[in-house]
């Protein structure tokens, strides 16, 4: 499946809760967009672009439903390049993590922020796993990854459809087809249930279900 495309500006200000919710935020893509245009040779780490602290307020202002697409904009607005987005993704919150995974495929032309997502792949929260399952992921993960996150979405719950283009990937994959055989086996013998959604990609692997 194809994740929809995200929100434009247009989009989230219509959402937004309220004038003063709009007013900032308005705000915070003009300072996006003046950092884009007059990067710093080298800025003190101590000191952060005004709209980083926007970038990290965003909830507080947009509101904590909105917020992700706030963030996301903001990148794309600031054109952040890879370093950046290493940093906040590495001392950011969940949230703010999230938004940097959303943004990859605007900023990074290839796969050079795979780590990211791997790392958000190895985390139990399923916030950060669907996330980095979107289309960064269905274009820069090797094969033996994208199984893997496959398989991380199955045991943690995130739905199916939350993997971008899972049935490309997944059509004629034997190997795939192989480690959803011996999960469901595992399941099965511990007494547990099997995820529907396995089913779903062990047909488009062509390997016929069995009774799971």
């Amino acid at each position: 499946m194809t994740q929809p495309p995200p929100w434009t500006r247009h989009d989230v200000a219509a959402k937004l809760p309220d004038d003063t919710a709009r007013a900032w935020f308005d705000e915070a893509l003009a300072d996006a967009a003046c950092a884009a245009r007059t990067p710093p040779a080298a800025p003190p780490p101590s000191l952060a672009h005004t709209w980083e602290l926007r970038f990290a307020a965003a909830g507080r202002h947009c509101g904590h439903h909105h917020a992700d697409a706030v963030r996301r904009l903001l990148l794309v607005e600031a054109r952040a390049g890879l370093e950046t987005l290493t940093r906040l993704y590495r001392h950011g919150s969940a949230a703010e993590r999230r938004a940097v995974l959303r943004a990859l495929p605007d900023l990074v032309a290839g796969p050079h922020a795979v780590h990211l997502v791997e790392d958000a792949l190895r985390s139990n929260d399923t916030s950060l796993v669907s996330a980095a399952v979107g289309p960064y992921a269905a274009a820069h993960l090797d094969p033996h990854a994208w199984r893997h996150a496959v398989l991380k979405c199955l045991f943690t719950g995130v739905p199916l459809d939350a993997v971008d283009r899972w049935t490309h990937r997944a059509a004629g994959d034997g190997e795939l087809a192989r480690m959803l055989c011996d999960y469901a086996a595992e399941r099965t013998a511990a007494g547990r249930d099997v995820p529907d959604d396995l089913g779903r990609v062990l047909t488009l692997t062509g390997e016929a279900p069995k009774e799971l």
